[in-house]
């Protein structure tokens, strides 16, 4: 990985990071020539690098596997030591918040979860986040010397800096800096991003959607946004404002959420409950509720539609509590789109459930790791 204007200490820093990403994200156990390959640097530098991290306790070099058929040495295998970083994650909505810790794999060791005290009071609300992080870690086992970095999902248009530029319904949270606010009261480094854009992360990483790159994560009904992927990369769009259909009066977005179906995808348990209690008669076939279904099917399917016809993914993904009732919803999405004529895109459930968003967070955390947060400093001399 060639770097111009960069001296050989901060190439090796760089290159560093590369490999750590590489193991973090990996399913399993990688090869020497699997990460040389993928880092694009030379095996001997891949080989130093990971000389260094064993020696340093980061990672992990296994027990050699032949490979069967060959006559050549065992490829040698490396891991990151997973437990020596944990990463924090916050996923805010209008009514409560929802902290976890997680090591680099992605794996949820705490958790903690409680209402909001005053969501229109963004203060307020981020000091209810950070003492929820602190629970969550407590719960993990964890200590804060072993927080690395963090990461909040939260509602609205969200910039590349994790600015808040734009949230329905309320100004109060127009131009909230939210990893500086979050870095005040926990101080490590944070990042941000929108719910359904980590959504869309989580599916991509952890979830149904590991095998498409061009992936939009939706959640419709009573509450409504759209994390688009492309190309496997989040596409936020001029301030943070893609996918937020929500504030697009000409898309039917609105006209349902105050259904009792629709409330599948509300922040509040009582009407979640209501929402799922009417899909249950659904399924036994009661009149009025197949109608409230039909009725959000259409809504849901005519936003679809027009996505099919504009963004083009390969996939689409239902989230945001639209999961618990897929077996209703699915088959009957599925139909109104062919036959509007829609492009013929694969719909699929999420199985991350609503740990999606905190798990997009946790892999956007990983996504600008580098030596400075998660791996030993490589000395400047």
């Amino acid at each position: 990985m060639l770097m111009s204007g960069m001296n050989q200490s901060a190439v090796r820093r760089v290159n560093t990071s590369v490999v750590l990403r590489a193991l973090a994200v990996s399913a399993g156990p990688t090869t020497l020539t699997a990460l040389a390959e993928q880092a694009g640097l030379s095996r001997r530098t891949i080989e130093l690098i990971l000389d260094s991290l064993v020696e340093a306790g980061w990672v992990a070099e296994l027990d050699r596997v032949p490979v069967s058929g060959s006559a050549g040495r065992p490829a040698r295998r490396y891991e990151l030591r997973a437990e020596h970083a944990l990463l924090a994650a916050v996923y805010i909505t209008t009514s409560d918040a929802t902290a976890v810790v997680a090591d680099v794999r992605g794996r949820i060791l705490g958790r903690a979860r409680g209402p909001l005290r005053a969501y229109q009071d963004p203060q307020v609300t981020l000091d209810d986040a950070a003492a929820l992080v602190l629970q969550a870690l407590d719960d993990a086992g964890g200590s804060t010397d072993r927080l690395r970095a963090g990461a909040v999902a939260g509602g609205g248009a969200i910039d590349d800096e994790g600015v808040v530029r734009r949230l329905v319904h309320t100004t109060r949270w127009e131009g909230v800096h939210l990893p500086e606010e979050l870095g005040r009261r926990i101080p490590m480094p944070w990042f941000a991003d929108n719910d359904t854009n980590c959504g869309a992360l989580a599916e991509r990483w952890r979830g149904v959607a590991d095998d498409h790159d061009n992936v939009v994560w939706a959640i419709l009904g009573n509450r409504t946004g759209l994390g688009i992927l492309i190309r496997g990369a989040v596409h936020r769009g001029l301030d943070g404002a893609a996918g937020e259909i929500v504030e697009a009066r000409s898309i039917p977005t609105a006209s349902v959420e105050n259904h009792p179906v629709a409330w599948l995808s509300s922040p509040e348990p009582a009407e979640r409950a209501v929402a799922l209690a009417r899909c249950e008669a659904a399924r036994a076939g009661e009149a009025s509720a197949l109608a409230e279904v039909d009725e959000f099917v259409e809504n849901i399917a005519a936003i679809l539609t027009i996505l099919s016809w504009t963004v083009a993914p390969s996939l689409i993904v239902l989230g945001g509590g639209l999961e618990d009732a897929a077996d209703v919803l699915l088959p009957r999405v599925r139909e109104a789109m062919r036959d509007a004529r829609a492009p013929e895109i694969e719909l699929r459930a999420t199985r991350l459930g609503r740990d999606a968003a905190l798990v997009g967070a946790v892999k956007l955390a990983l996504d600008r790791m580098d030596t400075e947060l998660f791996g030993p400093l490589v000395p400047r001399t």
